[in-house]
């Protein structure tokens, strides 16, 4: 094992991480964020040298650059988590037995967590702060085209590790951007507590197949918004507008728009400010008959079966036409991921339908799916957005870094 030294390591200040007071880590959170403000030149000058190497007319281009209120942004979020209560030492339940033991049930560290993750390097400051917040230590294993930019984000943290003498200097570790550091890290037993995979379907799967070490899934984003035979027209074409262009490159921005058939002729109204986007719509052949005219020919196709459970991360939506909300429900329980669904509607009563049959670990009436992202939730930062039922689910925050021991107080009992 190529990385046993640096596993060793990183285990060993876990354990030392978990004894550490949280007044402590809230000081080295701050100091973290002080130094991203301060670094802010040199953190662009890593980026990039990343960029250089991609071509901006890459959909991902905009995940991996960061800009200077982006690096704002960051150190914002960095006191955010500082700010918020420990998740850990918290009592989740209590009982006193028949024969007099007290049972306390504690909320602790995982220990050791490793993140698999491509191109967004805030990743790795998101991923610091709410493992180092939760006690835990990170082994991070970010993608290529984000090494230069993840390399002086860990030697930042290591700096700010280091002029705070408490705090372990192996809190985190980031692994080279190789397949075999990855193998490794998922085969660490014993090592690594538990894994989470951030980036797209390909990479999920490998994670989910491969891994020896205990996964958290955190799926791929093929997002749905419904507009309904309800809907506001006004409120739908500012819904659809932001949840499809804000960010295209990210998991929770729109992939297809489901439409009822009586509202086709409001269609090109909802579309039409995609148009200066370049959006590409893949339509059916009702949708496409309602668009013909109305949008840019030149962004439109017509829909093929691929077109639909299909995550753009581009400048790409596919559109459906439905003839009930029973319809909808059915094309997302399809081609859903789990992960964001929208009903644009103001039928109170399809509404409390759509929320209580749709499966999906975060659920929209009258807002874009855009919301869903750890620091938009109030949970300060997020680790990655779990699509899995078992466990965390939607966007993890410093409680879903935490798991529990029980706590047994006697006074001699033996057991017959």
């Amino acid at each position: 094992m190529i990385y046993h030294d640096i596993f060793e390591k990183v285990k060993a200040a876990g354990r030392e991480l978990a004894q550490i007071p949280d007044n402590v880590r809230n000081r080295v959170l701050t100091g973290l964020a002080d130094a991203v403000i301060r670094n802010k030149d040199m953190l662009l000058a890593a980026n990039a040298d990343d960029l250089s190497r991609m071509d901006r007319r890459d959909p991902m281009y905009d995940r991996l650059m960061l800009t200077a209120r982006r690096i704002d942004d960051i150190a914002r979020d960095i006191r955010h988590v500082a700010e918020l209560p420990s998740p850990l030492g918290h009592t989740c339940g209590t009982k006193t037995l028949p024969n007099g033991l007290h049972l306390w049930r504690v909320s602790v560290p995982f220990g050791v967590i490793g993140v698999i993750y491509e191109s967004r390097p805030n990743v790795s400051f998101d991923v610091f702060s709410l493992c180092f917040k939760s006690g835990n230590a990170c082994i991070l294993k970010g993608g290529h085209n984000a090494e230069s930019s993840n390399r002086a984000i860990v030697g930042l943290i290591k700096d700010t590790l280091r002029d705070n003498g408490l705090c372990p200097r192996h809190s985190v570790e980031l692994l080279p951007p190789t397949h075999e550091a990855a193998a490794e890290l998922l085969a660490a037993v014993g090592y690594v507590d538990l894994c989470i995979p951030r980036g797209g379907k390909r990479l999920i799967q490998f994670v989910r197949d491969t891994a020896r070490v205990p996964v958290i899934e955190t799926g791929a984003g093929v997002v749905n918004t419904y507009f309904d035979a309800d809907g506001d027209a006004e409120m739908g074409t500012r819904i659809i507008y932001n949840a499809k262009t804000r960010r295209v490159s990210v998991c929770n921005a729109l992939d297809c728009l489901i439409i009822h058939r009586s509202r086709l002729a409001d269609l090109p109204r909802l579309c039409l400010p995609l148009a200066g986007k370049e959006v590409r719509i893949y339509a059916d052949d009702e949708a496409l008959k309602a668009l013909k005219g109305q949008y840019p020919e030149r962004l439109l196709r017509q829909a093929e079966s691929d077109s639909y459970g299909t995550e753009f991360m581009d400048y790409m939506m596919s559109v459906k036409t439905v003839p009930s909300l029973d319809a909808a429900l059915h094309h997302i329980a399809v081609y859903g991921s789990g992960h964001s669904e929208c009903i644009i509607t103001q039928n109170a009563d399809a509404a409390e339908k759509f929320k209580r049959c749709v499966d999906a670990a975060c659920v929209y009436w009258n807002a874009p799916t855009s919301f869903t992202d750890g620091a938009q939730f109030g949970l300060g930062a997020e680790i990655g957005i779990s699509t899995q039922k078992l466990g965390p689910r939607g966007p993890m925050g410093l409680e879903a870094l935490t798991t529990y021991k029980w706590i047994i107080e006697g006074n001699g009992q033996t057991r017959e």
